[in-house]
């Protein structure tokens, strides 16, 4: 339980901070009428929902019925019904992404990127599926074919988050990279899907940024440091995050019945990964130099 109480006090505190600002934004531009509290703290459907994915269970109507209804009704004396929940998870989208964006490590000088298909459902299922018309699109994978989104994430040495987005399955993986990285500096480490001279010349001049990448078999051999041949064996490091995201975080599932809530469900995934006491670290720098 004090993980539970760790993340509600986590939470509570980024939300003391962030919703009076995000409210006032909303007031003003009219998205937003008036303010009524709700029976549930925006708080706490945020601790709930990033809290499934740190459970064990599979599916989240599971987990609220069985686990919060049953056992965490002393932490959560307000609770809903289940549908009533569904219906409130929408509300705290916003929270979420920026509570995301908090948790966000530093960049070290090194950083890794790549991509993942998140399919929403089976090759089969694609004609027939409505829910996700006209968002997910089919794209190609590492494992084939698919119909869904496409999961981009840059990570440094530690194993912590720098940079995310979701985008359509069909998006080339090399479009979102401007955009993620602003935040970096020094060399960003990608697999040979990232390979543009273009974007290689763009990031150097805009961001000082130096886009190391394998070479395919058909181009022509070139010399290389070193250290980025190093670097480049130790891509391995955001597969890792990318199995855990989907086994563990559980960001990637078939049944899904609203777009909104699909994706809180990847935010709030990738959410509870930055929580993880433990990550995937390489450990290039000795214990206390990045903090001094």
């Amino acid at each position: 339980m004090d993980s539970l109480l760790e993340l509600f006090v986590s939470v509570d505190d980024f939300c003391q901070d962030f919703l009076p600002f995000w409210e006032r934004q909303l007031m003003q531009d009219g998205s937003k009428k008036r303010r009524r509290a709700g029976q549930l703290r925006v708080s706490e459907i945020m601790t709930i929902v990033i809290h499934f994915h740190q459970s064990h269970y599979r599916d989240f109507k599971t987990y609220y019925s069985e686990h919060v209804c049953q056992h965490l009704n002393s932490e959560f004396p307000h609770l809903v019904s289940y549908e009533r929940f569904v219906i409130l998870m929408p509300s705290v989208v916003g929270p979420l992404s920026a509570y995301l964006k908090s948790l966000y490590g530093r960049c070290h000088g090194i950083s890794f990127i790549d991509s993942t298909a998140l399919a929403v459902c089976d090759n089969h299922r694609i004609r027939n599926h409505k829910v996700f018309v006209p968002l997910a699109q089919r794209g190609k994978g590492s494992t084939g074919w698919f119909y869904g989104f496409k999961l981009h994430l840059v990570v440094n040495d530690c194993g912590e988050l720098l940079a995310c987005q979701i985008t359509p399955g069909n998006v080339d993986d090399r479009e979102p990279v401007p955009t993620l990285a602003r935040r970096l500096f020094g060399k960003l480490i990608a697999d040979r899907g990232y390979i543009s001279q273009a974007l290689f010349e763009q990031l150097l001049d805009t961001f000082g940024v130096q886009l190391i990448t394998k070479l395919r078999k058909n181009m022509k051999n070139r010399l290389m440091p070193l250290m980025d041949k190093l670097l480049l064996r130790k891509r391995a490091i955001i597969e890792s995050i990318v199995d855990q995201l989907k086994n563990i975080s559980q960001i990637e599932h078939t049944r899904h019945r609203s777009p909104t809530n699909c994706f809180i469900n990847i935010i709030a995934g990738l959410i509870a990964y930055c929580h993880q006491p433990k990550k995937p670290s390489l450990n290039l720098f000795p214990a206390g130099l990045l903090s001094a």
